[in-house]
C-alpha cells in the first residue's frame, strides 16, 4: 500500500510538473504579440516556473524512496538516464525563465525577442520533461 500511495503522488508530482507548461504556450503568443496586461501573463509564468521548481521538489523525493524501496537500484539504465535528463532539466529551468521574465520590466528590452525566447525555452524544456517521463513509463534496458 505504500509503495502504490508513493507512485501515485510521484505521477501527479509529473503531471503538476508538465501539464502547466502548455497553457503558457498561448500566453508566450500574446506576449510576442504585444498585448498590453504583460504583467499578469508575466505572474502566471513566474507561477507555473514556481509551482513547477515545488512540484519538482516531491518529485524527486519520491522517486528516491521509490527507488530506495522498491525491486531497481541507482545504476538501472533507465533510472540513471532520467537522472541525467533531470539534472539538465534542473539547471536549464534555473537559468530560462526567472531571468528572460526579469527582463520584461527593463527599459529597452525587445519584448517579441523575450517572447520568443520564452516560447523556445518552453518547448525545451517540455521536451526534456517528456524525455523523463517516456524512461520512466518505458523503463528501456539500454545497456
Amino acid at each position: 500500500m505504500w509503495y502504490r500511495l508513493l507512485i501515485y503522488v510521484h505521477v501527479i508530482s509529473v503531471i503538476v510538473s508538465i501539464g502547466p507548461f502548455f497553457i503558457l504556450l498561448p500566453i508566450a503568443k500574446k506576449l510576442r504579440m504585444g498585448h498590453m496586461q504583460v504583467d499578469g501573463y508575466l505572474e502566471t509564468f513566474r507561477f507555473v516556473v514556481r509551482l513547477a521548481k515545488h512540484s519538482g521538489h516531491v518529485l524527486v523525493g519520491t522517486g528516491i524512496l521509490l527507488v530506495v524501496s522498491g525491486p531497481w537500484t541507482w545504476s538501472t539504465p533507465w533510472i540513471v538516464m532520467t537522472l541525467v535528463i533531470l539534472f539538465c532539466s534542473l539547471f536549464f529551468l534555473a537559468r530560462a525563465f526567472s531571468p528572460t521574465l526579469q527582463k520584461f520590466n527593463q527599459e529597452g528590452q525587445n519584448r517579441r525577442v523575450l517572447a520568443e525566447k520564452l516560447t523556445r525555452s518552453i518547448w525545451i524544456y517540455i521536451i526534456l520533461l517528456l524525455a523523463m517521463l517516456w524512461f520512466m513509463v518505458g523503463k528501456p534496458d539500454l545497456w
